[in-house]
């Protein structure tokens, strides 16, 4: 009797655990979540004016979900952050709006420059390698300073004044930066990266000057402070030379005091030297 009840209660537990599995199996799925596909935009971190040239700092990412980007919307990726970047705004921007291909004119488009120079101006190029263009920190936008230094010779000149550096152009604004001003041009050869070419907005006369400028010696561009006065002064300051650089050049430089040298070459002969002087009298 025992033995019936427990073969009766093993049968009953193995018909219960079957049909627990097959419930389970017949059971529908639970649906699985979908993942949102996410769309990053190119937008503006703050608000842009009409005319201004598009720098780093001005880009930020608008993310949105699911379904295809807005027309003319540009993804946020780092290729169209590099072709953006110096493009000019074609009208004006407020911020977090994204940035679509035809609000903005790039360089390398037609018409870059006639679209980015403001009227009675000019562009030109001047080329700088990676020190004398700031390595680098240098954007379309900016305004820049121009120095120009060069190594003077002349007969008697002392070496205080051998090299002098001296600012031909204040406050200029920087419209263009590298080979960018033409399409598809390849920045990435390695001469590229040893000279570097800025193209600057002048006036025609200041286009002379520039000009001139390059023949004599090496340029090198000062940035300015966004904040600074525009086109301040008419009169540009003096130059600097060595010798105010360098207190061993001055030095050098420097007259000898008005003392004398007298030698004694046999009785009653006598020579006497100046001071400054390196040939015997006549």
């Amino acid at each position: 009797m025992l033995l019936r009840i427990s073969l009766f209660i093993v049968l009953a537990l193995g018909l219960a655990g079957f049909g627990t599995v097959a419930w389970l199996d017949l059971r529908p799925a639970k649906p699985q979540a979908v993942a949102v596909q996410k769309i990053l935009l190119l937008a503006t971190a703050h608000a842009l004016r009409a005319g201004s040239l598009i720098q780093p700092a001005d880009f930020t990412t608008i993310v949105r979900a699911g379904g295809a980007p807005p027309a003319n919307a540009v993804l946020d990726t780092p290729a169209n952050r590099s072709a953006y970047t110096g493009a000019m705004v074609r009208r004006p921007l407020e911020a977090g709006a994204t940035i679509e291909a035809g609000e903005v004119i790039r360089p390398g488009d037609h018409g870059f420059l006639a679209a980015v120079l403001q009227p009675g101006m000019r562009a030109i190029s001047v080329g700088v390698d990676a020190i004398t263009g700031t390595a680098g920190l240098i954007w379309p936008g900016d305004h820049v300073d121009l120095i120009l230094t060069q190594n003077l010779s002349a007969p008697n000149l002392p070496p205080a004044k051998s090299v002098a550096a001296e600012t031909v152009l204040s406050d200029v604004r920087v419209i263009a930066i590298d080979q960018r001003l033409v399409q598809g041009a390849n920045t990435q050869r390695k001469e590229a990266a040893m000279a570097r070419t800025v193209t600057l907005e002048v006036t025609p006369d200041e286009a002379e000057r520039v000009d001139v400028a390059a023949r004599l010696g090496p340029l090198s561009l000062i940035v300015r402070p966004t904040d600074s006065p525009a086109r301040p002064l008419l009169i540009p300051p003096p130059p600097v030379y060595s010798g105010q650089v360098s207190p061993a050049l001055a030095a050098v430089s420097a007259p000898m005091s008005g003392r004398s040298m007298t030698i004694y070459q046999g009785p009653g002969e006598q020579t006497q030297f100046a001071a400054g002087q390196t040939s015997l009298p006549q």
